[in-house]
């Protein structure tokens, strides 16, 4: 069995982070978010994984993960998206060389969830079922494809974004298909906005009486579309970390205070007036100083944090946050820098250098 992870995209919802980051390559506890959905596909026993991503950025994604040694005997290949952006069932069109013949997971990258997805597979394959999907309870279902059923419980058809949803679960980014996904796709057309849904792949192995099963996700589930279903993705796979995850490698001066679970990487150094509480992981080559690191705060190799106090937020490799102010629920990107206004002239005004997309509190 293989898997097919999806990874490109633009997320233009992320931006202005995503305008040079890929955002499967956003760090959540200080793992790139695409490495904890590799860790759940290995977890279920698959070793073939091919990982879809956008042109031109093939090296960038493999610097990153590598040929799946960090995970043991496992294979990871990275394919091209071709043609544009044609719709997510595209997406598994574009590598049928490589799936065609196989039974396979195909799962969106920026989808995290808590708990296995071990079940899922096991019963794909137990009950030789042709396709199998994963739904979750949700407040918006309209947001994404949703199911319908019959009176008996049944699947009826999937709808992609309906104005008037027919349930409140929605489909999730973990489905398993076996051979016939590209007969499905043969004969699928694009939908209105001229994408190939994947709604109308799973609809098809519906009307064509296809052994077509489901499971409710009854742990979390996020669609880390959004910067705050991201910082909430930081938190909930902290919370989700065993205690051996948390090691303390770097240098914490005698008086600095470090409650409950704290990962401190090497080359760290955290000075005595520093106060820590976890769950929080700090990455290598990080200088603390004067500083409050809350809860759920996940920092980047190299950042400088001086006299500042930080919680909930994840804050990216090369940062520097030196500023007497509280900051709280924010994603702080790659090399950037916050100081105190105050050390600046005149006394009453802001300074800022805003990119597109951006979203500043003051």
């Amino acid at each position: 069995m293989k898997a097919l992870i999806a990874a490109g995209g633009h997320a233009t919802r992320l931006r202005p982070i995503t305008w040079t980051t890929n955002k499967h390559l956003i760090p959540l506890a200080n793992k790139p978010m695409l490495w904890h959905v590799i860790d759940k596909i290995v977890a279920a026993g698959i070793k073939d994984i091919i990982v879809n991503v956008n042109p031109g950025e093939v090296d960038s994604m493999s610097k990153a993960f590598g040929d799946g040694s960090n995970w043991g005997d496992v294979k990871i290949s990275y394919l091209e998206q071709l043609g544009g952006a044609r719709g997510v069932a595209h997406v598994v069109a574009n590598a049928k060389e490589h799936l065609e013949g196989h039974r396979f997971l195909f799962f969106l990258g920026d989808n995290i969830i808590l708990g296995s997805i071990n079940k899922f597979v096991e019963r794909f394959e137990n009950e030789s079922l042709d396709c199998m999907l994963a739904f979750s309870r949700v407040k918006d279902p309209q947001r994404f494809g949703v199911p319908e059923f019959n009176a008996d419980g049944s699947l009826r058809r999937i709808l992609e974004k309906p104005c008037d949803p027919p349930s409140d679960f929605a489909v999730t980014g973990i489905y398993l298909y076996n051979e016939d996904y590209f007969r499905a796709f043969d004969a699928i057309k694009p939908s209105s906005r001229g994408e190939y849904e994947i709604s109308d792949i799973n609809t098809w192995y519906i009307e064509q009486g296809r052994k077509v099963g489901y499971e409710e996700i009854t742990g979390w589930w996020k669609d880390t579309g959004t910067p705050d279903a991201l910082i909430e993705g930081n938190a909930l796979i902290m919370d989700s970390l065993d205690r051996d995850s948390f090691k303390v490698e770097g240098d914490v001066e005698e008086g600095a205070q470090l409650h409950g679970l704290v990962s401190i990487g090497p080359g760290t150094k955290v000075s005595a007036d520093c106060l820590i509480r976890g769950p929080v992981t700090i990455g290598a080559n990080c200088v603390l100083s004067g500083a409050y690191v809350g809860p759920y705060t996940s920092i980047g190799d190299g950042v400088t944090i001086r006299d500042t106090e930080v919680e909930h937020s994840v804050i990216f490799g090369g940062a520097t946050i030196d500023t007497t102010e509280r900051i709280a629920t924010s994603l702080i990107g790659l090399n950037a820098t916050l100081v105190d206004a105050r050390r600046t002239h005149p006394k009453s005004a802001h300074r800022l250098i805003v990119g597109d997309n951006s979203f500043v509190e003051l």
